[in-house]
C-alpha cells in the first residue's frame, strides 16, 4: 500500500472546543496507527483564543497554514466572555472570515438517524423511518457576507447571489445525489424573492444539461421546515442557500435528538475542507469534561473521506462511533448518568484496536 500522508491543521477554538477537538486528536492517533497512515498535526488559533492571543478572530498565520494544508479540524468558537467585543473582534467573525479567504463556498451536513438512538428524538417513532438525508447549503455569499449598515431606525442586509455561486454548489449537491438516491430538492422562498427565482432558473438549467438522470424538485422554506418533522425520511439531497441552509439544517439535527451527534464539513473547489461538529462552544459545560464528542469523531471521518480520499479509515472510524452507540455508549446530554468525554473517546479507540 503506498504511503498515507496527511497535513491537517487543528483548530481546538473556544471553550469545549479543545474538549471535543483533543478527542478527535487522540482518536486520529489511533486510528493512525491501525490503518497505516501517517500525519501531521498543525494547532493555529481562532475564534475567541486568536482573540485574545492576537486581538483578532482569524489570524493570517492560521490562514497560511490551512493553505498548505490538505483539511482543517475545529472544534467551536464563541464565549460569553468576548460579547462585549466590537464587531470585528467578535469570534465567530473568524467562522465568517476562514469560509471567505478559503472559498469553502459548499457545506455538507448528513443527517443519519441510527437506530440505536432513535428514541432520543423528539419524533415519533413512525416519522423516523428510513432518516438519512444531506443538507448542501451554499456558505460564502447571500445575506450573511452582503452589504450591510444600520443606523438608529434602519437596518439592511443585501442578499445577492450570481450565477456562478448558484453553478458550483448545485453541481456539488448533484455530484452527491448521483451517489445516493438521485434526488434533489431546491429549497428556497420563490414566491417573494427574485435571488430565490434566479436559484430555480439555474439549479434547473444546471440539472437538465449536466444532470438529467437526477429527480429534481423544488420546496418553499417554510414548507420545507414543516416536512422535516412530519417526512424526513421522505429526502434525499436538500440544497438551499445560505440562511435557509443554517435553519434548516440546525433543525434536522435535532431529529436525532442531540445536536451532539451530527458532524459538518465546508469544502472548497480543490477540495480543502474545514471540518467540524455543528453544535456551538456550550460554555455552560466547557472544563467540565462532560462534552459530547462524536459529532467531532464523525467530522473526522468525513474529513478522512472528502479531502483525505481515505474511505477506508472513515469507515473503521464510522463503525467505531456505531458500535458505541449501540452498546449503550452514551454521553450525558443523551443519558443523565451517561459518560464524561475521555471515557467516550477511549471506547471508540477500544473499538478501533479490536
Amino acid at each position: 500500500m503506498e504511503n498515507r500522508h496527511y497535513r491537517i491543521v487543528g483548530l481546538p477554538g473556544d471553550c469545549i472546543g479543545p474538549e471535543v477537538y483533543r478527542a478527535a486528536a487522540q482518536v486520529l492517533d489511533c486510528l493512525a496507527g491501525v490503518q497505516g497512515f501517517t500525519y501531521e498535526l498543525d494547532e493555529q488559533r481562532i475564534g475567541g483564543a486568536a482573540v485574545d492571543a492576537a486581538g483578532e478572530p482569524l489570524p493570517q498565520t492560521t490562514i497560511d497554514a490551512c493553505r498548505k494544508a490538505d483539511a482543517a479540524l475545529l472544534g467551536a468558537v464563541g464565549g460569553p466572555q468576548w460579547d462585549d467585543r466590537p464587531a470585528e473582534q467578535r469570534p465567530e467573525l473568524g467562522l465568517l472570515k476562514i469560509r471567505s479567504a478559503l472559498n469553502l463556498f459548499c457545506n455538507l451536513r448528513p443527517v443519519v438517524l441510527h437506530p440505536a438512538l432513535q428514541h432520543f428524538s423528539p419524533l415519533k417513532p413512525d416519522r423516523l423511518v428510513n432518516v438519512d438525508l444531506m443538507i448542501v447549503r451554499e456558505l460564502t455569499s447571500g445575506s450573511y457576507f452582503g452589504k450591510k449598515w444600520r443606523n438608529e431606525n434602519e437596518a439592511e442586509d443585501v442578499c445577492r447571489y450570481t450565477r456562478e455561486e448558484i453553478e458550483r454548489v448545485t453541481r456539488a449537491a448533484c455530484r452527491i445525489a448521483m451517489q445516493r438516491d438521485r434526488r434533489l430538492t431546491l429549497v428556497d422562498k420563490a414566491n417573494v424573492l427574485e435571488t430565490s427565482r434566479l436559484w430555480r432558473i439555474v439549479v434547473r438549467d444546471v440539472v437538465e444539461a449536466e444532470f438529467p438522470k437526477l429527480d429534481l424538485e423544488f420546496l418553499y422554506v417554510d414548507a420545507a421546515a414543516m416536512h422535516l418533522l412530519t417526512r424526513p425520511g421522505d429526502f434525499d439531497v436538500m440544497l438551499t442557500e445560505n440562511m435557509f441552509g443554517d435553519i434548516l439544517s440546525d433543525e434536522a439535527s435535532m431529529l436525532s435528538g442531540s445536536l451532539g451527534l451530527l458532524p459538518s464539513a465546508s469544502i472548497n473547489e480543490q477540495r480543502f475542507g474545514l471540518y467540524e461538529p455543528i453544535h456551538g462552544s456550550a460554555p455552560d459545560i466547557a472544563g467540565q469534561g462532560i462534552a459530547n464528542p462524536y459529532a467531532m469523531l464523525l467530522s473526522t471521518a468525513m474529513m478522512l473521506r472528502h479531502s483525505l480520499d481515505d474511505g477506508e479509515a472513515a469507515d473503521a472510524l464510522e463503525a467505531g462511533v456505531y458500535s458505541c452507540w449501540e452498546d449503550g455508549v452514551l454521553t450525558r446530554d443523551l443519558d443523565p448518568d451517561g459518560l464524561r468525554t475521555q471515557e467516550v473517546t477511549d471506547a471508540v479507540c477500544e473499538r478501533l484496536v479490536r
